[in-house]
């Protein structure tokens, strides 16, 4: 667990999810799915139960390269950071992570305090060799993030997303871990 400070004051903090947070989970991610089209799904399309979403989160703490991080305030989820990677023994140094933060923190460092502490878990593992994600190639503000804790673009790939009638690239963006 890690405590920090935002920018407006309140004290956020950052954890690994548990199986108890199933249900906040879902409710938070079907608000953030409504708030932007920068990410995958809109909220009609998430429909996992709540039993998935425990599946999900106790399978991913067995795991030693895998991590799902919740940020706080209050003991509101206001953010969210996913990372996976295989259990494949040449492939396990590898994953990809996807992030989202409720429009009412953005701005307050809510990612970078995920990210900092995606990448301090990652060197501690002594596994993780590299970070992956992909962002909407318009996507500015979570471009600078990335850009800030290093992460390099490595490809495009086009027409990912179709939404009302236009299609949006990705970047494929990367960090190697020391």
């Amino acid at each position: 667990m890690k405590i920090c400070e935002l920018k407006d004051g309140k004290e956020l903090v950052i954890r690994k999810a548990v199986r108890e947070d199933a249900s906040n989970i879902i409710d938070y991610t079907k608000t953030v799915f409504g708030e932007t089209t920068y990410l995958t799904r809109t909220p009609e399309e998430f429909l996992i139960s709540v039993e998935e979403e425990e599946k999900f989160i106790e399978e991913t703490n067995k795991k030693n390269n895998c991590i799902f991080l919740v940020a706080e305030v209050d003991n509101e989820i206001v953010g969210t950071l996913t990372f996976s990677a295989s259990s494949s023994q040449r492939t396990r140094h590898i994953g990809e992570f996807g992030m989202s933060v409720k429009k009412a923190y953005w701005g307050l460092g809510d990612g970078s305090n995920l990210m900092a502490y995606l990448i301090e878990w990652a060197k501690e593992t002594k596994i993780i060799r590299k970070i992956n994600l992909k962002v909407r190639e318009d996507n500015v503000r979570a471009r600078a993030l990335y850009e800030k804790f290093g992460f390099k673009t490595e490809g495009i790939i086009t027409r990912y997303f179709y939404i009302e009638g236009k299609f949006y690239n990705i970047l494929e963006m990367g960090l190697e871990i020391d």
